[in-house]
């Protein structure tokens, strides 16, 4: 008893001058004392500690050692902080487990030996810790670049990993190095004056675009998030930085896209203008191709009703053989506007067939004879008996009666129309020669064109369709149409037609 009032008097003495936790243990590692901070750190009454074993204050997975070290620690009589580096746990009333720091402090008081712990919770210090350890975390494992940099030198006081990665630089190397060193396209002036809004408090953050250079001199493309901030005393600048290298390639790409849409539309609005005046030539060819046959055809009907006559028949014949003509010529209009149609929504249906070539020019010669003006004739292929050809005979038969009608048309009085043909060992080729008017050089390339008719020929009968029909059964078909032609001396049309082994 008296032992304990002495050791009290002591320890009352004492925590009237020291602020954290203490507890006086004795030899037998059992509490002779705590202070009413160590009482309310356990969660303790005062004096319920008194008397009791030290273990009770510490957690029950680690008692085994620690009973060992409290002892070797009274024999040495040496004084030892315990805490730093450790993570040392006391145990409270309640059950719950807390971080704290001991500092052991032996003394000798009547001929006995005793510990004096002095403990402090840092739990909270341990809190902050885990904070500033869990945003150090997330500025160095960030895959964003992350700088600090002194706001007067510019020279970086810290550099995480993702800047250190995309750079090629080590954080020693850049720790030696300024902002100005890897935005070598930015000068100091530049830079000074993106700065001044933050410096002078007119703006919490500023927002730019710049280029970083690598270390292997390879540039990219990064957006900059920049804040003023302050270490102790000293100002610095944070800057969070993307690599803003896929967003500039996605950006090209859109521009691209959006400049090749704005090409089709202007195509489309071309082909749109193209099509209306295309439109408007039909509706003026219509009027006027439809309107000269009907009026010989009314002309003609009109004068058959005045002859009456037997003797007349003569005349009535002549008039009924122009509506005949007429008709027939209206008829082939409208067939090829059908064809137009049929190839444009692509309804057109090809038979392949063998065929003689000698049995169609005979019978394509034979009907162009009926168009011959006076003086012209048609001179014959020569050598063709025995050529067969794999083709469709119909689209051949219309490909070759159009070109020697056209011979015919645009060839004045007492001229030949020849028909040539030459036998490859890949291609059939057959030509059909006029000495007509031949077609102008500026109107060349547009011969196949619909509707389109050459400048020199505009007074002669014709709808400018014939040929574009024709062409682009041809072209269908795997063979092809090409022509050579001088104005004033006549035009060379070819047919080459493929031959089928």
């Amino acid at each position: 008893m008296v032992e304990l009032l002495e050791e009290g008097i002591v320890l009352e003495m004492l925590s009237e001058v020291v602020s954290e936790g203490i507890i006086i243990v004795n030899d037998a590692h059992n509490i002779l004392s705590s202070n009413a901070t160590a009482n309310k750190m356990f969660g303790y009454e005062k004096d319920e500690l008194n008397g009791k074993p030290l273990e009770i204050l510490i957690p029950k997975n680690v008692r085994q050692g620690h009973h060992k070290d409290v002892g070797e620690f009274v024999k040495s009589g040496k004084a030892r902080r315990m805490g730093p580096g450790l993570d040392l746990v006391g145990l409270r009333k309640d059950g719950d487990e807390f971080p704290l720091e001991i500092s052991l402090n032996p003394f000798n008081l009547m001929g006995k030996r005793y510990v004096m712990a002095l403990i402090v919770d840092i739990t909270e210090r341990k809190r902050a810790q885990q904070t500033i350890d869990y945003w150090f975390k997330i500025f160095e494992e960030s895959l964003n670049e992350i700088y600090v940099f002194d706001a007067e030198t510019y020279v970086f006081i810290n550099v995480n990993r993702g800047a250190q990665l995309n750079l090629g630089y080590s954080h020693d190397e850049l720790c030696q190095m300024s902002v100005l060193d890897i935005k070598t396209q930015m000068t100091k002036a530049h830079f000074e004056k993106m700065l001044s809004p933050l410096l002078n408090k007119k703006k919490e953050k500023v927002i730019f675009e710049a280029e970083h250079q690598r270390k292997d001199g390879s540039a990219y493309p990064v957006e900059v998030h920049l804040q003023l901030s302050s270490i102790g005393k000293r100002q610095v600048f944070v800057a969070i930085v993307l690599d803003i290298t896929e967003r500039k390639n996605y950006t090209h790409e859109l521009e691209n896209k959006v400049e090749e849409r704005t090409e089709q539309l202007r195509e489309a609005l071309k082909a749109e203008k193209k099509l209306n005046e295309l439109k408007t030539k039909f509706l003026s060819l219509v009027s006027h191709e439809f309107k000269t046959p009907l009026t010989s055809i009314l002309t003609s009907t009109s004068l058959l009703s005045k002859y009456t006559e037997t003797e007349q028949q003569q005349k009535r014949d002549k008039h009924i053989g122009t509506i005949k003509a007429k008709v027939k010529y209206l008829d082939n209009i409208l067939t090829d506007f059908l064809s137009i149609e049929r190839l444009d929504s692509g309804k057109v249906n090809y038979t392949m067939t063998n065929f003689p070539l000698s049995k169609l020019v005979n019978e394509v010669i034979y009907d162009s004879n009926m168009l011959l003006k006076e003086g012209q004739r048609i001179r014959y292929p020569e050598n063709i008996d025995g050529i067969n050809v794999d083709f469709d005979e119909k689209i051949m038969t219309l490909a070759l009666s159009n070109l020697v009608h056209n011979a015919i048309k645009y060839s004045p009085e007492r001229t030949e129309i020849e028909l040539r043909v030459s036998n490859g060992e890949d291609w059939l080729h057959i030509d059909i020669v006029d000495k007509g008017f031949g077609i102008p050089p500026e109107d060349q390339p547009f011969v196949f064109d619909r509707y389109f008719r050459a400048s020199n020929v505009l007074t002669i009968q014709g709808t400018g369709i014939g040929l574009n029909i024709v062409q682009q059964h041809i072209h269908n078909l795997g063979a092809n149409l090409t022509f050579t032609s001088k104005q004033g001396e006549g035009s060379i049309f070819t047919l080459h037609i493929p031959i089928k082994a």
